[in-house]
């Protein structure tokens, strides 16, 4: 349907990243494997939390939605992204790419928030430790979940909706990998200022006013190690937020660049990398951070390959 050289299609064109065979196939190999990586190491994190007794805090709470959410965020994206890869017309209807925008820009709000819970909830074991276990008990820490799913969820929905109602071009070429937010926008046929002005908004709301509380909860963790007398005192607070923290620079920097001046944003190609560091590259990273230098994790995945080998060696018996 036409009005006025405004058309409503039914399906996007996205370019991807190459356009060469060879190229397409080598990186439908690399993205394969970091992605079962990815789902693999965030599917252990969430099995040991549960199998483990000792994960069974606040901290490893949270961790799980971080996992769940990065699995999510992942499988919203990569496994379009891998069919086009191995196809000649990399092509997405119109519900679909509906459907993904949704998901990932839902799913990117709600790990945003988490980090700032997660930022709060190190802010209390470090400075006020006696109270911790009162403080962190199990119905704030559904409540603080519970608003992280929920406030990135409606925020998602406001935009897909305000998003897919503009009318668009006869130009239905996405120049990206996936249905984001921008490339979206650049389509439109009519003003958007009223689309940037709610991504502003919604940037202030799911990513600086988080990013502001982990700011001010990392300043007064700071304050108060530097307090503490001993230096293995010192070491061990620090050490309790240090996952977070990396995890922190690694989410947060990228896209307050990319989404808080929309009129200056990057160009296309800088766009593609930032989508592929936030669908593939962090969620892969983000349990090979928290497990590596985690002794309680490392504990967990011993006890439980140990009763793997044990069942192993009463089968083999049997």
């Amino acid at each position: 349907m036409k009005t006025n050289n405004q058309t409503w299609v039914s399906e996007f064109i996205l370019l991807g990243l190459s356009s060469d065979w060879g190229t397409q196939v080598s990186l439908f190999a690399l993205f394969l494997i970091m992605y079962l990586v990815t789902v693999l190491g965030n599917f252990l994190i969430v099995l040991l939390t549960r199998l483990d007794s000792r994960l069974h805090t606040p901290m490893y709470f949270f961790l799980t939605n971080l996992s769940l959410v990065d699995i999510s965020y992942a499988t919203s994206i990569v496994p379009q992204l891998l069919v086009h890869f191995l196809t000649e017309r990399k092509v997405i209807s119109y519900l679909s790419c509906a459907a993904q925008l949704f998901f990932s820009l839902g799913l990117g709000g709600i790990e945003f928030v988490l980090l700032a819970v997660m930022a709060y909830d190190c802010y209390v074991a470090v400075c006020d430790p006696l109270r911790y276990s009162a403080i962190m008990h199990g119905r704030l820490c559904a409540r603080l979940a519970i608003s992280s799913w929920v406030s990135g969820s409606i925020n998602s929905l406001l935009q897909t909706v305000i998003t897919f109602q503009l009318p668009i071009c006869s130009n239905k070429v996405i120049d990206h990998i996936s249905c984001e937010l921008l490339a979206v926008l650049r389509l439109a046929c009519v003003d958007t200022s009223s689309n940037e002005v709610a991504i502003m908004v919604s940037s202030i709301v799911l990513l600086m006013t988080p990013f502001c509380l982990v700011l001010f909860s990392y300043i007064r963790i700071i304050s108060t190690i530097l307090k503490i007398q001993s230096t293995e005192g010192r070491r061990k607070a620090f050490h309790t937020c240090t996952s977070h923290l990396t995890v922190v620079a690694l989410c947060y920097g990228v896209t307050i660049f990319t989404y808080i001046q929309p009129h200056s944003s990057p160009s296309v190609l800088q766009e593609k990398m930032i989508s592929l560091f936030y669908a593939i590259l962090t969620p892969m990273l983000n349990p090979m951070i928290y497990s590596l230098r985690n002794k309680d994790v490392k504990g967990a995945w011993q006890k439980l390959l140990g009763q793997f080998s044990g069942l192993t060696s009463k089968l083999e018996t049997c």
